[in-house]
Formats: C-alpha cells, structure tokens, sequence
C-alpha cells in the first residue's frame, strides 16, 4: 500500500463528509433573494438582493441589474455570522471591521439564509479538521518518522555542555562498538576450536587398540594400560586466538559502559535544567502572548464601535447601545444642521412664487359628502370645544416657552411609556387673515414652501374641495428612526353665531388607514390630531379709510396631539417639541406674511 493510500484509510468513513463528484458537500446550493440592508442612518434599511455563490456572498442594488455588477461582497471563509438577539429577522455578518447588516423578511427565511451560508463555509474547508485531511501534506507524515536518527543530534544541542556531553557520546558509542566486535572474534575463536578438539578425539579413541602409549607428531598424548594419563591434546590459550586479551577487553568494556552511563546521568541533569529554563521562557511569552491578544481584541472592539457608530444597533429601539444623553446630543445636532440648510434655501424659496386659485368661502361652509364625513365633523366639534378653552383651572397646562405674542403649553402625558403629551400654542399675527393663514398650512401646492421636516408627500385620495388624504414621510434625525404619518386634512369655515363675533376657519388633521398607504417597516408610523384655529379681529380704519392690513389681526390656536410611536425617550421628545414648535409657528407665520404682503386681503 502506498504511503497516500495509506494516509487516506486511517480516517474512518465516519469522519468523512459527503461530497458530489465536483467535490462540494453534498446539500449545498447556490441562493438568492430579497434581503433588506442597512445603508446609513439617512436612508436606513434598504431592498437589495442578495446571491450567495461559490462561499461568496454578493448584493446588487435590484435583481434587473445583477448584469451591471456587484455593489459589494464578502468571502465567507473566515466570516461570522450572528443572529440577533431580538430581532428574529436579522442576521449580521462581519468581516474584521467590515459589517453588513441584513433583515429578512420573516424568522423562516433568517434560518434558512444562516444555515446555506453555514454549509457554504463548511464546504470551503477553512479551519474544519477535514480540512485539514483533505489540504495536508504527506511531508509532514513522512517526515515525523524520520526526523529520529540514530546518529543524529541535533534537535537536542541547545548548550555547550550538552552538545559536549554528546560528543562523548558518539566516541563512547564508537569504542563500544570496536570491542563488541573484538569480543565477538573472540568467542567465535573460542567456539571453532573446541569444536575441532572434540572432531579429534573421537577419532583417535576408534583407532585406540593396542594399550602401549602413541606419540603423535603434535605432542598430543593417549591413555595407557595402566590407567596414567597421558597429553593428547595442547592446552588451547587465549592468546593463541588471534592473540586477544580477554581480561583487558572485559575491564575495558566494563569502562566503556561505565563511562556510557555517567554520560548519560549528566545529559539527563542538563536537560531538566534546561526544560526548567524553557519552561519560564515559555510561561513569560505565554503571558506577553495573553496580554497582546487582549490589547488587540480590546482595540478592535473599539475600533468596531466607532466604525460602526450609526449602524443599526444605534438607532433608536428597545435594546439600543445609545445612552439617552448621547441620543440627546445627537439629535439636537443633526436639527442644528437641518436649520443651517433651511437657511441657506430660505431666500431661493421666497424667490419662486406659487400660486392657486383660492375657492370661494363657501366651499369650505360645508363638510362635505365623503366617507369621512362623520369623523370630520366630529374632530371639528372637539377641536372648537376644547381647543379655544383656557388654559387656566384644572387643565394642567404648564407655560414651556414664552416669546413675544407667542405663548406654548403642555400637558404631560404618557401611556405604556410613549410620550403622548397635548401641545397648545397660541399667537397674535399682523396684516393676515384666519382665511389666508388656513389656507397656506391646508393647501400642499405651498407645503414645501414652509414645512422643513418633510421629506416627501403625496395625496393620496381626495375627498372633496376640501378634505384630502396625505401620506408623508419626514426627514430622519439620527438617531431616532424615520417617521411617516398617514393623516386626513380638512379645512372648515365655521360662521359666527354672532353678528359682532368674528367667523373661524379651521384646519384639522387627523390620522386614517388607507389601502394605499399601508405601514412597512421602513419608517415608525405616527398617530396626529392636529387643529388649526384662526379667527380675523379688524380694527375699525381712521375716516373714510379702506380697511388695509394695518388693521388686521389674526388670533391663532395651534392645538398637537401626536403620538410618535417607537422608542425614544421621553426626555428627548420632550426637548425636541420644546424647541421645534415654537420655530415651526414662527416660519409658518412669516411666511404667510410674506406671500400675502401687498396682495387683496382673503376675509
């Protein structure tokens, strides 16, 4: 049997792991899908598809352009992948500092995914112990059972005494040898000549038959009648072997072996001193080796952490890694870089004028006939009975911001942990009308215009001339998740029942459900009320004066009931509205002033 052969058997068939004939673990497959990865903290989670082939694992934007190329891929030899701990549908893989982080679309899927990229790493062979039969080197085999030579010492010569002591060995050996040799000559001596002695006398004791002595030329002797004893054979010596000394050989051998032995003594001694030495050399770089490799896993998870600040595991969710100070600061400098921006448009946005035919007063008397039209009027009746009531008496209404006409208020409110706290401004604005006011926060031919947090809208259904169904979606603040809202926007004139009581327009905002617009995991769905409520004072002109904006007012309640869903805390959402409302009335307000500055008043 050949020495392959032979190293192939000595694995039992039990060990070995089934494969096809193109060599692949049997149960492997190539696989592809829709998987959603995390891009950035902007754009989140993302629809890509996903292909693993071949231990690699590779993502394209979309499958129509999986001919265009890859947009990235890992090698999955010395992957690791690991299932989240409460995410049933996410898995992450990291490659040193690389991390891609996937979500499927059920628990299903998850395992499935896991368990073809598990047989895809087993199948490349990296670190598994058939690996290592399968990728081995027969030199190694050969070479464990001929690195022992008799003769050779080098392995063993780490000091000068040693390599000494083994040089005496080799002369110790070599001397030994020559008398083994010499000793061995000698008794074979010893042995062929008694043999012929004994060959010899048989023959002369059948010749023997007179009783008178013979003499033989060799001085050998018989026995006579007389029973004296006569010499027959010359008495073999030692020396006449070869002229060995057989005495001086033993003593020397006995010297040799002696010598052998004390040799060996001191060799053994050496070396336990040394094993003591290499032991203590082995045990410091043992520890120098412990300390290296937690330096290094230490560096590298800080490393990760701060390549990976804004992953997934950052943003906002019940098991997030952000503390809520770090949560705090991060959202209050990603809205400081989003007021820098609105800055820098705001002057391009006065620039480009937008306009629409405004409907006729009469249009917005009326509700309506739509399916909503129950729950429209009934938010209209709420938001008149309640939100134009005082703030004082027992409402709990606490005064958070105070700036010129501009008053805020809140009650705090919290269910199941989710701040649901009611918001109520009010404000004093010159030279518009309730009319106009209403019909630049209802009308989203101007929403861009003013509304900053938005990152896109559509309507979705319109009901009426005025009620319609919005879906938007608004910017995403790192490190809270997007949100959209899915709302219904009427806008009401609501007539004075007195003559001398000014009319009120309304606009009101509340969250529907819409086949069209169904929740997807990509954003937090938010619940609103929202109620505008605006009524005209007009100050009575000097003589015979037309009314102008100079003697306008327009008295707005701005009412928010929102609820922002997910996981942020309560602090943060606390602060954020504190700062955001009152810049939001703000801009809503100037900017209404603008586009109404030297038009006809709307009334």
């Amino acid at each position: 049997m050949s020495d392959n052969q032979s190293w192939n058997s000595s694995g039992s068939e039990e060990d070995a792991e089934p494969r096809d004939e193109s060599g692949h673990l049997i149960g492997v497959v190539d696989l592809s899908g829709v998987l959603s990865k995390w891009t950035n903290y902007i754009h989140g989670w993302q629809d890509r598809w996903v292909v693993l082939k071949n231990n690699t694992l590779s993502y394209y934007k979309s499958q129509d352009e999986t001919e265009y190329g890859c947009r990235g891929s890992l090698c999955l030899s010395k992957a690791v992948i690991t299932p989240h701990e409460f995410d049933e549908c996410r898995l992450d893989i990291s490659v040193n500092d690389s991390v891609w982080y996937l979500r499927a679309q059920d628990p299903e899927h998850r395992h499935q995914w896991i368990d073809s990229i598990e047989l895809h790493r087993a199948d490349s062979g990296y670190g598994s112990e058939s690996s290592l039969r399968r990728h081995g080197s027969m030199m190694s085999l050969t070479s464990a059972t001929s690195g022992f030579s008799a003769t050779s010492t080098s392995s063993f010569k780490k000091g000068h005494s040693l390599r000494e002591k083994l040089a005496e060995m080799e002369t110790f050996r070599d001397i030994l040898c020559r008398q083994v040799d010499t000793l061995q000559k000698y008794f074979d001596g010893c042995s062929d000549a008694v043999s012929k002695d004994e060959l010899q006398r048989d023959k002369i004791v059948e010749d023997d038959e007179d009783d008178f002595p013979n003499t033989r030329t060799d001085g050998e002797f018989l026995h006579n009648n007389h029973g004296s004893k006569e010499k027959l054979f010359q008495t073999v010596s030692p020396k006449g072997i070869n002229g060995i000394d057989f005495k001086g050989e033993a003593i020397t051998f006995k010297a040799t072996t002696a010598g052998i032995l004390a040799t060996l003594s001191h060799c053994i001694d050496l070396m336990v001193k040394r094993e003591d030495s290499w032991q203590k050399r082995v045990d410091k770089e043992m520890e120098k080796r412990r300390r290296i490799e937690e330096g290094y896993k230490s560096a590298l998870n800080e490393l990760k952490k701060k390549s990976h600040f804004g992953g997934p595991d950052y943003e906002e969710g019940p098991n997030s890694l952000i503390n809520e100070d770090e949560f705090f600061d991060a959202v209050e400098a990603a809205l400081d870089r989003q007021d820098k921006i609105e800055e820098q448009c705001h002057t391009e946005k006065i620039r480009i004028q937008r306009s629409s035919p405004v409907p006729p007063g009469d249009v917005y008397s009326s509700i309506g006939t739509h399916r909503f039209s129950d729950k429209v009027e009934e938010m209209v009746q709420n938001h008149m009975t309640y939100s134009l009531q005082d703030v004082g008496g027992d409402a709990n209404w606490q005064l958070v911001v105070e700036e010129g006409e501009m008053k805020v208020y809140r009650r705090e409110v919290e269910e199941n942990g989710i701040v649901l706290d009611p918001l109520k401004a009010t404000h004093s604005v010159k030279g518009v009308t309730g009319h106009e006011v209403c019909h630049f926060f209802w009308d989203t031919a101007y929403r861009n215009d003013w509304e900053t947090t938005i990152e896109n809208f559509n309507v979705v259904e319109t009901l009426s001339d005025n009620a319609t169904i919005v879906y938007q979606t608004h910017k995403r603040v790192w490190p809270a998740s997007q949100r959209d809202v899915l709302y219904l926007s009427a806008m009401r004139k609501i007539l004075a029942n007195n003559e001398n009581d000014p009319d009120t327009w309304l606009v009101c905002n509340f969250s529907v459900d819409h086949d069209d617009a169904q929740p997807s995991g990509r954003c937090v769905r938010a619940k609103i009320n929202i109620g505008m409520i605006c009524q005209t004072l007009v100050s009575p002109p000097e003589g015979d004066k037309e009314i102008s904006r100079d003697n306008i007012l327009c008295k707005i309640t701005y009412v928010a009931n929102v609820n922002p869903g997910g996981w942020a805390p309560a602090s943060v959402l606390r602060a954020v509205a504190k700062r955001e409302y009152p810049k939001f009335l703000k801009r809503f307000t100037s900017y209404v002033q603008e586009k109404t500055a030297g038009k006809p008043i709307l009334f």
